[in-house]
């Protein structure tokens, strides 16, 4: 059956349903249903997306969604499709930018505003300590001492871990178990879970309806959900021949190949790191090769 709604795990999906102007209602939604009701968000901007390091020779951080809430705040929103070598370094690191730009000129308090990077990944970590962590959905970071006592509360990162979320309808009871239900099952559904069906999941549901599309937007998706599946494909076929290992470490050649399809797609380089977990030295080779 041909699928009614997009699929919210590739790239065009994502942003669509969460990081478009229009979209803001969804997003805002959505944070909130993530975080404690004392960090309710009123109101978000959209912030440029791209951060630039100081100088010439820092690497910069593409984010998929960067945002902004009314008490200056910062939102760094991030789907994870895959493993990748130093993905939680990747994550720490993009968190130093919204710190960084804090900074004022001339006398200043070091007073930060809050920082919070929330990853949706469509894979697990392989660190667990026991079983219950082991099927958790949510995972939440901060900075604690050797007595478990937060050191600092400004800097929180959260991990949805969507392989693990595994709730059927009838058993949605929270407002993030909504959220999840939409973002896992969306592609598969051809009509709104009465469950689901308020004023937000509405939108959201009217956003993601593939026939709604223009021809551009529709060719876009396309082209992005071809490049899921085959990242999936890469990733699967790495699984069934044992060659994965927990972090996307399959032969090296399979990456290669997944970087050389997404460069002749015109994807920037800074994705295909992120999708690959290729150093952008050994994709430089590959496109110097063709």
């Amino acid at each position: 059956m041909k699928a009614k709604y997009l699929n919210p795990f590739t790239d065009f999906g994502f942003k669509k349903i969460f990081g478009e102007e229009a979209s803001k209602p969804l997003l805002l939604d959505f944070l909130n249903a993530l975080l404690p009701n004392s960090d309710k968000i009123v109101d978000l901007t959209f912030k440029n997306n791209e951060q630039l390091g100081q100088t010439d020779l820092d690497r910069k951080a593409i984010y998929d969604i960067y945002c902004e809430n009314e008490k200056g705040e910062k939102f760094i929103v991030e789907l994870q499709k895959a493993k990748q070598n130093y993905f939680k370094e990747r994550t720490i690191y993009y968190s130093t930018f919204p710190i960084k730009e804090q900074a004022e000129k001339g006398e200043w308090n070091y007073n930060l505003k809050a920082v919070y990077c929330i990853g949706i990944l469509d894979f697990t970590f392989d660190d667990y300590h026991n079983q219950a962590e082991k099927s958790e959905v949510v995972h939440t970071i901060q900075l604690k001492n050797q007595n478990g006592k937060v050191f600092y509360d400004k800097l929180t990162f959260i991990y949805l871990e969507m392989p693990n979320f595994k709730l059927n309808e009838n058993e949605l009871v929270t407002r993030l178990d909504k959220w999840l239900y939409f973002i896992k099952h969306l592609e598969d559904f051809q009509n709104i879970p009465t469950i689901i069906a308020d004023e937000v999941f509405n939108q959201a549901f009217e956003k993601a309806e593939i026939a709604k599309f223009g021809q551009t937007e529709l060719a876009n998706y396309e082209n992005s959900l071809k490049i899921y599946r085959d990242l999936k494909g890469v990733i699967d076929t790495a699984f069934l021949e044992g060659k994965l290992e927990g972090k996307l470490e399959g032969k090296l050649e399979e990456k290669l190949e997944m970087a050389r399809f997404m460069k002749n797609e015109n994807e920037p380089i800074e994705k295909i790191i992120k999708y690959t977990g290729l150093s952008k030295e050994e994709i430089e080779r590959v496109i110097s090769e063709k």
